[in-house]
């Protein structure tokens, strides 16, 4: 069910099955000031669900954050033809089959009306860039951290636990040791993305947090090295384990 969550801002779920654990995945809707909508990380195109989405405005943009949370997105872009696809290089590289209107790890940032701002997490594998819905105060990551809560599925809190995000905001381990290319270049993005006064944070596994989710977002990425100096790696082969193996 798509719900408000802030201003100008809707989120939606699905049920996931990512290695064996049974989490959510996330849509977020948002308001662009000519009426416009964008759509993140897209979810099933179900009746009711385009019926809620474009009852909120028209469908102008389609955004796939990361090579995971692609899945959907195809569906969407044959739906809403006139609608401009974003998505990161490396997605189209191996999604051959999706229509992308413009690459959002390369080039420029895109003019959103002011609405939103682009943020790439560069020396990242995932290629992912979050955005920032400035009349929302609201931050919108995906892979980049985690919120699942406490789930009672005997495989789902074993693993979380293992990996260190289960009942907390954090990122996974297993992410951590293999995902980050250029540390260095991660914690001089994610100091970009926390210098914008944002309160709400939607991620995409997980509940979003209406207040205090830049403090939240802080301490989960407190782990990344103090950026010395942003000097940014060109991008390495990425690690096979990375392939475009949709999770949302």
């Amino acid at each position: 069910m798509l719900t408000a969550f802030a201003e100008g801002v809707w989120h939606d779920t699905v049920p996931v099955r990512i290695v064996g654990m049974r989490l959510t995945a996330s849509m977020t809707v948002l308001a662009l000031g000519d009426g416009g909508l964008l759509v993140h990380s897209p979810l099933p195109l179900t009746p009711e669900r385009r019926a809620a989405v474009e009852a909120r405005g028209r469908v102008t943009h389609l955004y796939a954050p990361n090579t995971f949370h692609h899945l959907w997105l195809g569906e969407w872009s044959r739906a809403f033809p006139a609608a401009r696809v974003h998505a990161p290089a490396a997605l189209a590289e191996k999604r051959r089959d999706l229509r992308v209107d413009r690459y959002h790890d390369e080039g420029r940032p895109f003019d959103f009306g002011g609405a939103i701002v682009e943020v790439p997490i560069h020396g990242f594998r995932l290629a992912e860039t979050a955005l920032i819905h400035r009349p929302g105060g609201t931050a919108v990551v995906t892979d980049l951290v985690h919120n699942i809560g406490q789930p009672t599925d005997p495989w789902t809190k074993l693993y979380s636990s293992a990996m260190g995000f289960y009942d907390r905001v954090a990122i996974s381990r297993a992410i951590r040791w293999t995902a980050f290319e250029n540390s260095g270049a991660a914690r001089s993005s994610v100091d970009v993305l926390l210098s914008y006064g944002f309160g709400g944070l939607i991620v995409g596994h997980g509940a979003p947090i209406p207040t205090l989710g830049r403090d939240a977002l802080a301490a989960a990425m407190s782990w990344l090295p103090a950026a010395a100096a942003p000097r940014l790696a060109a991008r390495s082969k990425r690690s096979s384990l990375f392939s475009p193996k949709p999770c949302g």
